[in-house]
């Protein structure tokens, strides 16, 4: 057991953020590297393979948590539906969830645990009908699955982001990220902030360097042969899961980047509140008050 927090001898929950080698999707997004883009047959046993082995793995860990971050659009694979429905049945996982566009069927979200299993959804006007999309969304409301919904803070997405917070629950949080590289008006950040109260995190990268971050701690970044490293961004090599030696790799330290403009790493920033705002809902990105599931129906 790694001694790296808390009392000696004693493990804390763990959260890691799990991404293969899979970098395909279904959309089409302008903004997007990995657009439209097809792994071949190799590169998808290889992932599905890594990734029933990390299962097998994070069923051994006394306390984890795992949010799936996936180049592409996990949930379209079985395997990843898999992966979510079996991790969130297991005892130790309190919590697993996912980044995806909801472009898959939801039927398979009843085999998983609801109040363990949750996902973060992207809204890509462009990609899918609104309406198309608001369906997913209430299919999942009768499952009773947690789940936050956002668009990218472009300005051309602005009307259907309107339209689609009037027509979701008022209890599901819709989240705002700003778009890579650009710069808002307090006018047009006014507008973003109007959907997304928390707007005002993303605006605008944080400060990081020399700061505190639970990432390399009690957060890791793992990747499809387990080799780890503190967060997505900072890519010095901590060990591997395989053989324990990330173990040793665990240590509290300051982040070494000037700064942070990813929502999945500056949520982790001791000097930021985020973790007081999300409380229990970080790895979805469900901010406590502003999001709760609705009451499953019968099925």
């Amino acid at each position: 057991m790694s001694t790296y927090l808390g009392l000696p001898g004693t493990q804390p929950e763990l959260t890691v953020l799990y991404r293969g080698p899979l970098a395909s999707c279904d959309y089409d997004c302008p903004y997007c590297p990995f657009a439209k883009r097809r792994d071949s047959p190799d590169t998808l046993r290889e992932d599905r393979a890594a990734l029933e082995r990390f299962c097998d793995w994070v069923a051994e860990q006394p306390a984890v948590s795992v949010l799936f971050t996936p180049w592409g659009e996990g949930l379209v694979r079985s395997w990843y539906r898999r992966a979510m429905v079996r991790l969130s049945l297991l005892p130790n996982v309190r919590r697993v969830a996912i980044q995806t566009n909801l472009s898959c069927r939801t039927d398979w979200l009843a085999e998983g645990d609801p109040a363990s299993l949750a996902l973060w959804v992207t809204y890509h006007p462009g990609q899918v009908a609104q309406d198309r999309l608001l369906t997913k969304c209430r299919e999942l409301d009768a499952l009773g699955v947690r789940y936050s919904v956002g668009v990218v803070g472009q300005p051309e997405h602005l009307v259907a982001a309107r339209e689609f917070r009037a027509a979701l629950r008022p209890e599901v949080y819709l989240w705002i990220n700003a778009a890579e590289g650009r710069s808002y008006t307090d006018a047009e950040a006014a507008d973003w902030t109007a959907l997304d109260p928390l707007f005002g995190w993303s605006r605008e990268p944080h400060p990081s360097e020399g700061r505190r971050c639970r990432t390399g701690s009690s957060v890791i970044s793992v990747f499809g042969d387990g080799s780890v490293q503190r967060c997505h961004f900072v890519r010095t090599p901590l060990g591997n899961i395989h053989d324990g030696s990330y173990l040793a790799g665990l240590a509290e330290r300051p982040c070494p980047l000037p700064v942070c403009d990813c929502h999945i790493g500056y949520v982790h920033l001791e000097t930021l509140p985020l973790y007081e705002l999300f409380t229990e809902g970080v790895l979805e990105r469900i901010p406590y008050g502003l999001s709760r599931p609705a009451a499953p129906t019968d099925r």
